[in-house]
């Protein structure tokens, strides 16, 4: 069963880790340094975008969370 959640367990905490950096919050986030201002950046900055990597994000961080719950039920800690 460990071997069933730990892939889902690797691969949403990976890109969790990248998603949250993705996000620009006050000083703008990862996804600014890397681009400035080019069109990759102002498409990034819409709203649609944004609402899409926010659910990405929320996604992401409940396969997460069950995966860690399941984990850690299995090994009973």
């Amino acid at each position: 069963m460990i071997w069933l959640l730990l892939p889902f367990w690797l691969v949403s905490t990976l890109g969790l880790i990248f998603l949250v950096l993705l996000h620009s919050g006050r000083g703008g986030g990862l996804s600014d340094l890397m681009g400035g201002t080019s069109a990759a950046s102002s498409a990034a900055g819409s709203t649609v975008m944004e609402k899409n990597l926010d659910r990405l994000t929320v996604i992401t961080a409940l396969v997460f969370t069950f995966s860690t719950v399941g984990m850690g039920l299995y090994l009973d800690v």
